[in-house]
């Protein structure tokens, strides 16, 4: 295996014995990076798809990246192996020591880190900087810098800040071992950089004044700590550490240890806690003997609820905890406080834990995990460690990089403390379990819309669940906020505005906030409104909910513009998972730029959500409510045309798509696009493959949208468009239903073209997923039709060599060449040069059936070449899997080995998962019949990993060839 370095430290890159290896694609570039990150350890199909995509995941997803995988395998051959290991692969890059000591680090990234291990080790200052420099140099910009906007954003984010930790780290371990070298005013200033950057880090700031003291300095160094204790009084409102208040006073009284030379390197921290000087020794593992006292909880809300049930429930665990404290308990209490978004978690866990921050005195942190942001932004909890630990006082250089070894840092800290946790908006045990302490006199509690079960089943988390506000505590909240003698001018009034809010705390604070803000309108004008908003929505099973959050949007709603209010009604006619600025162009029937500012002004408004660049989405409450004023306030006529619009734009689009694809194949005739459709057309096959895979669950959607509609020509011809891409990708159920949809449309009109199109579709679906039986009458009733109503021949062409195929696995080589020789003449007819060059193939394959290898080799060789001079990927790759069976079947086992693995390159290339898998398939038997068992099975490996994907029948047969018992 040649030397291989992926190169994370900038743009994404690999490097093999010295030279640079290319990665076609971002996406592909991210996948690589997500398992080079993963360091031989297995990375799921689940974050590799969030590395990759993030939350604008489209349904092809895993079919995708399965493809991007196999390329970086065929592209990795001889330098790397990506393996297939549930649930997900292992990227192995050969590394034969945990510590890269054989100098196969495998990545930059590991390189950085075993030099900076190996650098902060040695004796001698001067060959640690030498190593740290040389792990700095490692840098080429920004970590990942080619992915940004195109990688999953919170993938990337939490990738760059590990990376711009280890930066950092790398940095500051150069700066002491310049120090202890002796480099003193060399290095100041670029300690002033970066403690400019970081203007509250103690240990930084202890380098820095050491560093000016010993540049003959001594006031300067002075004043950095007067300055740091400024800014801690104003920004946290603490005092410098003991450790740096121990420096300064030996630098004031110029103490005479602090020249001596530095015979170690100075590590982080190294002031000796009782000599009242730094010393340059190791530094000692942090204890948590001096971790500061924390207040972090946010204020409490000044009008919370009353809550007096939940709070004795509380009350009743805390003194639980007490008394367990005291018989020494091994585990640490934790409380889980559960309820639907809005309902107050968040107000009750601050407002208890303020009452009762007394009994922790050690201190009170606080987070939000962000476990249910509509960005999909959750918060890491290796992230969240390190701001915990920052917090408690261990310096930067000091925190690990890895989140394990963050958490056991983080509970030998609180070892022996009573320290009180709160952990807001969770989105799952997972999440919060490398947050839990394991000091028995520590108490977290944590908030979640979800109920963390197995946090209550396997950490003994007690649970304390959130109901709707009584009558009672909703006028409570509201008399905090308004008065009582305002509620009581107008009981009536504020009767409905509670009934209304319907008991959800999120619609009471809001209301009260609005009319706090006006202390002269009345309460039965906010009354009165949310009266008038009361309607349905019907996907949501509370009534009274659904008036509350309908009063609140609609304050949002009526602040926007007329154009802002029509997009964001017409936006409820959307049925797909998201849109692009094109198709909300299109349904509004408005300008590209006039449709970019009113997603704006929308986004600002968050009545719609930008969730990744050019794609927005909405909230499913807010969908509803947007489909609503749409009926209410548009006419059929108008929700009909938007409706059109839609569909028209997924159509051209997706038809430019399939010519950008497939540019020798047949179109089908297009009407003009409706005036207002905006349609950014892809142009190279790799844009008509990205647009497909960004835009299919759109597109299907759409073609049951134009089916409802009754748009029914739409409907069929979306079928169409959408038919190659599905059958590529192997996903079989989409591609029967669409078709179906399309069928069902074409009868419905009568149309009998449109209807042999559809059944030709269905029956392509069919054979592709090995159901011939299925597919064989669909044919005949295609071919049928087309032949009845006259022309079509590339139609008719078409159907005749899918039959030629079915008749060549049924064993029926000579019917093979009749059906495929009658497909030639039909194209022949037609005057379509480019389709006989595509069934020159089929056409040579039927003779290798029958034993006539010449004629074959004849055939074939001239469908390969007669396809690259098209550029037609696609009949290049079924020609050369065909020369690959011919030289297998003449013994020329190296030929047919280079003709399958070509073939295999070429399916991979153009997304063709099935027939990729056969090419593997058939060059595993051409290896096992060269002799090469052990390589033969690592290929019908890689097949059959594609074909459990795309679910194919051909799965028991591969499973046979290597052993495995069928399912």
């Amino acid at each position: 295996m040649s030397q291989l370095l992926v190169r994370l430290l900038g743009p994404v890159e690999v490097e093999a014995d010295g030279r640079l290896l290319p990665v076609s694609g971002v996406r592909r570039k991210a996948a690589l990076a997500a398992l080079a990150l993963g360091s031989g350890e297995i990375v799921s199909t689940s974050d590799l798809v969030d590395a990759v995509w993030g939350q604008a995941t489209p349904a092809t997803a895993v079919r995708t990246l399965s493809a991007h995988v196999s390329y970086l395998r065929h592209m990795l051959a001889g330098s790397a192996s990506i393996i297939a290991r549930p649930p997900g692969y292992i990227l192995d890059l050969g590394i034969a020591g945990a510590d890269g000591a054989d100098g196969a680090d495998g990545t930059d990234v590991r390189l950085a880190e075993r030099l900076l291990r190996r650098g902060t080790r040695l004796a001698d200052p001067a060959d640690g900087v030498a190593d740290l420099q040389t792990a700095l140099d490692l840098w080429r910009g920004r970590p990942l810098a080619d992915l940004a906007g195109h990688a999953g954003p919170v993938w990337l984010d939490q990738q760059t800040r590990n990376l711009d930790v280890l930066y950092s780290q790398v940095r500051l371990a150069l700066f002491e071992a310049r120090l202890a070298a002796g480099e003193h005013a060399r290095i100041v200033p670029g300690l002033e950089e970066m403690a400019a950057e970081h203007p509250l880090d103690e240990h930084l700031c202890a380098l820095l004044m050491l560093a000016l003291y010993r540049s003959g300095r001594p006031d300067d160094a002075i004043a950095i700590y007067h300055r740091l204790r400024e800014t801690l009084g104003i920004e946290v409102g603490i005092e410098p550490g003991q450790r740096l208040q121990v420096l300064e006073t030996a630098i004031v009284e110029r103490a005479p240890v602090l020249d001596r030379p530095a015979g170690a390197m100075l590590e982080a921290g190294a002031m000796l806690e009782a000599g009242a000087v730094l010393g340059a020794g190791a530094v000692p593992e942090p204890t948590g003997r001096n971790v500061p006292v924390l207040f972090e909880l946010p204020r409490s809300e000044p009008a919370f609820g009353r809550r007096t049930a939940e709070l004795a429930s509380l009350d009743a665990v805390l003194r639980d905890v007490v008394q367990a404290n005291a018989t020494g308990p091994d585990g640490v209490a934790v409380i889980v406080i559960s309820g639907i978004a809005g309902i107050g978690k968040t107000a009750l866990a601050v407002h208890w834990a303020r009452q009762v921050a007394g009994q922790f005195p050690d201190g009170q942190l606080y987070v939000d995990l962000r476990g249910f942001d509509a960005d999909d932004r959750a918060r890491d909890p290796g992230e969240v460690l390190w701001d915990f630990l920052r917090a408690l006082g261990i310096p930067a250089a000091r925190l690990p990089l890895g989140a394990a070894e963050r958490a056991a840092l983080y509970r030998s800290v609180l070892v022996g403390k009573r320290v009180l946790a709160v952990l807001d908006n969770a989105r799952d045990a997972d999440q919060v379990r490398p947050l839990l302490p394991s000091s028995p006199g520590c108490l977290v509690i944590v908030t979640s819309r979800s109920a963390l079960t197995s946090l209550i089943a396997v950490e003994g988390a007690r649970p304390v669940s959130l109901e709707l506000l009584t009558e009672a505590d909703a006028r409570d909240l509201l008399a905090r906020r308004l008065g009582e003698e305002r509620l009581a001018a107008e009981p009536d009034a504020a009767d409905d505005i509670i009934a209304g809010c319907a008991g959800l705390p999120l619609s009471l604070t809001i209301v009260a906030a609005r009319l706090a803000a006006k202390p002269g309108s009345p309460l039965a004008t906010v009354a009165s409104e949310l009266r008038e908003a009361a309607g349905t929505l019907d996907a949501f099973d509370d009534d009274d909910l659904a008036v509350g959050l309908r009063a609140l949007f609609s304050w949002s709603y009526r602040a926007v513009s007329t154009d802002a209010a029509r997009m964001f009604r017409l936006l409820g006619l959307n049925p797909g998972p998201d849109l692009t600025l094109p198709a909300a162009a299109s349904l509004a029937a408005i300008s590209l730029d006039r449709a970019r500012a009113v997603l704006a002004e929308l986004t600002r408004a968050h009545l719609l959500t930008e969730h990744r660049p050019g794609r927005y989405v909405s909230h499913d409450l807010l969908r509803a409510y947007a489909g609503e004023l749409a009926r209410d306030c548009d006419s059929d006529q108008a929700r009909h045309a938007a409706t059109h619009r839609l569909v028209d734009h997924y159509l051209h689009a997706a038809h430019a798509a399939v010519i950008a694809t497939q540019p020798h194949n047949q179109p089908i005739g297009l009407g003009a696009a409706q005036p207002g459709i905006a349609v950014t057309a892809p142009t190279t096959s790799q844009d008509g493959l990205q647009w497909f895979a960004d835009e299919c669950a759109n597109a299907l959607a759409a073609v049951q949208l134009a089916a409802r509609a009754g748009l029914d020509v739409a409907t069929w011809q979306l079928a169409w468009t959408l038919s190659d891409f599905l059958l590529r990708q192997g996903r079989w159920s989409d591609q029967e239903r669409v078709w179906q949809a399309g069928l069902d449309a074409a009868r419905r009109a009568g149309d009998q073209a449109a209807e042999a199109f559809a059944l030709h579709g269905l029956g392509s679906g069919y054979h592709r997923s090995g159901r011939d039986d299925l597919a064989y009458p669909l044919f005949l009733q295609a071919l049928e039709a087309f032949e009845r109503i006259g022309g079509y021949l590339q139609r008719q062409a078409n159907i005749h060599s899918a039959l030629g195929d079915l008749a060549g696995r049924d064993d029926r080589p000579a019917d093979m060449l009749t059906h495929c020789l009658r497909a030639r003449q039909l194209y022949e007819h037609a005057a379509d040069a480019n389709a006989q060059v595509g069934v020159l193939n089929n056409i040579g394959y039927s003779y290798a059936l029958l034993g006539d290898y010449r004629q074959a080799l004849d055939f074939c060789e001239r469908a390969v070449a007669g396809a690259r001079d098209l550029g037609e990927r696609n009949w290049e790759s079924y020609a050369a899997g065909s020369l690959g069976y011919i030289h297998h079947q003449l013994g020329d086992y190296p030929q047919a080995a280079d003709w399958y693995e070509r073939a295999a390159v070429l399916c991979r290339e153009v997304g063709e998962r099935y027939y990729e898998a056969n090419s593997l398939e058939c060059l595993g038997d051409v290896q096992r019949d060269a002799g090469d068992l052990v390589t033969a099975r690592r290929t019908w490996g890689r097949a059959l990993i594609i074909l459990e994907e795309i679910s194919h029948p051909a799965i028991n047969r591969i499973r046979a060839r290597l052993g495995q018992p069928d399912n």
